[in-house]
């Protein structure tokens, strides 16, 4: 197996139930190094359920969840040590600068990092000093990613990271994500924008009542609905209004 195929994440049957109704029901998947992985589905599938079994924050009732070897049940303390998470709502100490609470997560991990360069890799460095109360919606998603891979862990988990965000912030975090993949860094995401995960995602898992219905690229997902005489109305256009919301206002990233 190359570096590129070495699997980092392996779940085999897992399973999650609430009250005699199983939320999330014996999924299994892989998820391979340094790759983009995206899990889909409408709410209530069972995603942000998935994503907290492996996470170590809710228990696993069946199944196994393996990162890098190490069983995600057995192991949680050091599990934790290897991944980096973004939840959906990031909460931090708001009269705390942005370097000071850079140090204190590097320090929990038991590292110590130029706070400065991280904060600069996420086109922060000018908000050093300031508390992150002060910053916009997409500053903070971007200090909170920043602030989860200080310890430079093995997998990197997101939940819905670029709702409520402005076009510019929303293309900026797509860069920052694929910047992550891009060292190494195995990253799983869930979001409900389909043009998100083409975009971003190596291979995506769609999952409905707890059950992993579909998994492969993009790509081949789309060629295996055509291929079943799917069609729709076309219409080739060369940009959308997006396209020209970001040419007129600016790709450039708003404080």
């Amino acid at each position: 197996m190359t570096k590129s195929e070495q699997i980092i994440l392996k779940v085999e049957n897992l399973q999650k139930s609430y009250g005699g109704k199983k939320a999330v029901d014996g999924i299994s998947f892989e998820v391979k190094k340094g790759e983009i992985f995206g899990i889909l589905g409408p709410n209530g599938a069972g995603k942000t359920t998935t994503l907290e079994m492996i996470e170590t924050l809710r228990e696993i009732d069946g199944g196994t969840a393996t990162i890098d070897g190490v069983d995600v049940a057995k192991r949680p303390y050091e599990i934790r040590g290897m991944i980096g998470v973004q939840p959906q709502t990031p909460g931090f100490q708001d009269k705390t600068k942005l370097t000071e609470l850079i140090q204190m997560f590097a320090a929990a991990y038991g590292e110590r990092v130029n706070p400065k360069k991280f904060l600069d890799e996420v086109n922060l460095g000018e908000k050093a000093d300031a508390y992150i109360e002060s910053l916009s919606g997409g500053q903070k998603q971007r200090f909170s990613i920043v602030a989860a891979l200080v310890h430079n862990p093995k997998v990197f988990f997101l939940d819905e990271p670029t709702t409520g965000l402005d076009p510019q912030a929303r293309r900026n975090l797509w860069d920052l994500i694929t910047e992550v993949r891009d060292r190494g860094i195995s990253v799983i995401l869930t979001t409900h924008y389909m043009d998100e995960a083409e975009i971003l995602c190596d291979r995506v898992a769609i999952m409905d009542r707890g059950k992993i219905i579909a998994l492969d690229t993009p790509k081949v997902l789309i060629k295996q609905l055509l291929a079943k005489g799917f069609k729709k109305e076309q219409h080739v256009e060369q940009a959308n209004l997006e396209d020209v919301f970001i040419d007129m206002t600016g790709k450039a990233l708003r404080s």
